[in-house]
């Protein structure tokens, strides 16, 4: 057996055993990468250690570390309620808005999860208490992530656009963006009129949705059954009763209103979108620039960012990144791109590549695929009769857009914050909606974005 194709079968190993074992895929590649380097390709330390990804590592530390800061001062919950309070709370609307909201956070640099977590609770709970399905709600709000996620300064696209840069591509931020944001937009607005979205039309408008929170919410939400006075008129009456029954529970608070800190995060969040598109500086030094910044002056609603940071991403990638790099030095990443290439025809490569990327992402981690993906796409990108653009961006597309799926993250997350429902039933809603996500995707973004040529 040779050396390229024990390293490949490796590979496959450590998504298997990161799916089944709930073991970190980056520390498993980078065991990986100290292994098939030494004792396969003979390669020293200093060779393995060449492809770790020290620039994408500051980019996930110090983006992460300044999204931790706005949520623990915040920020993030003030976003929240101006955007239900943007639409007057109607009820039409507000599934737009938590497409919108989780879009906007990643967009800015939160981990795709973690605004998923932020987001989810509201949004299930809202659906629980205004009739609205929960299916529909928790698609929203996955899609709305995904189509923020490919920003020029979002952890995605920054790793996509790294990973792009290092391999020598051509590349372009602003389409991968909009791909990624037009395909999701598309599905969103199928999801909404196929589940019900246009019926809530007719009804009432939420109120006092600004004193509504993640925690509060789901409690709400967890009392629908008992409280059906349809979906716009009982939230005020349930917070008055609320009242009643404890005399000194007082709407919390601040959450609406934008003080000092709040303020400062705000405009760190445009300085460093400015920084980076309008000035072409560094995305990770800016931001921990700026984090450095916010904590000096607010130390006590940063103390505990650090921990906030997506620690098990950063490890992720830079340990998928680490493999690839020995891949790279070995020689596998130009054998497997000639074995893709032998093929024939380089459309039906470029189609297998984009299931491929949809079926394991559906199970593992849709960063760990898009890293190990586009490198191993190189070699016949290089050939020149597939864009690399398009073929860049239709990997990208197809490794994220099917999280909806249960055994996923984000869509673990929206099966976990849904109230009041079925969950076995919400589950296998989630599994099928997921499976058809992964069998008509890929090819559309393939006939898209591919065929055409782009790039």
């Amino acid at each position: 057996m040779s050396a390229e194709l024990i390293s490949i079968l490796v590979l496959v190993v450590v998504f298997v055993i990161a799916t089944t074992r709930s073991i970190n895929m980056g520390a498993l590649a980078f065991a990986a990468a100290y292994a098939v380097g030494e004792l396969v390709a003979d390669l020293d330390t200093d060779k393995i250690f060449a492809g770790f990804p020290g620039d994408l590592f500051v980019v996930l530390v110090g983006v992460t570390y300044l999204f931790a800061i706005a949520r623990a001062n915040g920020t993030t919950d003030w976003l929240v309620h101006a955007s239900i309070r943007l639409v007057r709370g109607r009820v039409v609307l507000i599934p737009w808005v938590m497409f919108v909201l989780t879009g906007a956070l990643t967009a800015i640099g939160a981990v795709s999860p973690a605004a998923v977590a932020i987001v989810a609770p509201i949004a299930l709970s809202f659906a629980a208490r205004y009739q609205i399905s929960p299916l529909l709600m928790g698609a929203m709000v996955v899609h709305g992530a995904q189509g923020g996620g490919f920003s020029p300064i979002s952890i995605y696209g920054t790793i996509v656009n790294g990973i792009v840069e290092r391999e020598k591509l051509p590349g372009n931020e602003i389409a991968l963006f909009l791909a990624s944001l037009i395909v999701n937009l598309v599905i969103a607005a199928v999801v909404f009129v196929l589940f019900g979205g246009l019926k809530l039309r007719n009804d009432g408008a939420v109120t006092e949705t600004a004193s509504v929170s993640a925690s509060s919410s789901v409690s709400a939400g967890a009392d629908a059954k008992s409280a059906p006075e349809g979906r716009g008129g009982g939230l005020e009456k349930d917070r008055e009763e609320d009242r009643e029954e404890n005399p000194s529970a007082e709407p919390e608070d601040d959450t609406t209103r934008l003080n000092p800190a709040r303020m400062a995060t705000l405009a760190a969040l445009v300085a460093l979108v400015v920084a980076v598109l309008a000035f072409d500086l560094d995305a990770g030094l800016t931001s921990i620039t700026l984090a450095v910044l916010l904590s000096t002056c607010w130390p006590e609603d940063s103390r505990n960012a650090v921990t906030q940071i997506a620690w098990p991403t950063v490890l992720l990638i830079c340990g998928v990144l680490t493999y690839v790099g020995v891949l790279d030095e070995m020689g596998t990443i130009d054998w497997a791109g000639e074995g893709v290439s032998d093929i024939g025809v380089p459309l039906l490569s470029a189609v297998l590549l984009c299931y491929i990327g949809a079926l394991v992402s559906a199970f593992a981690s849709s960063v760990g695929i898009m890293g190990a993906l586009i490198p191993l796409a190189v070699p016949f990108l290089a050939q020149g009769e597939i864009g690399a653009v398009g073929m860049v961006a239709a990997l990208a597309v197809s490794a994220t857009v099917v999280d909806v799926s249960p055994f996923s993250t984000n869509g673990a997350l929206v099966l976990a914050a849904a109230p009041g429902v079925d969950r076995e039933r919400f589950f296998r809603q989630l599994m099928m909606y997921g499976g058809i996500v992964v069998a008509v995707v890929p090819a559309v973004v393939w006939l898209a974005l591919v065929v055409p040529g782009w790039g």
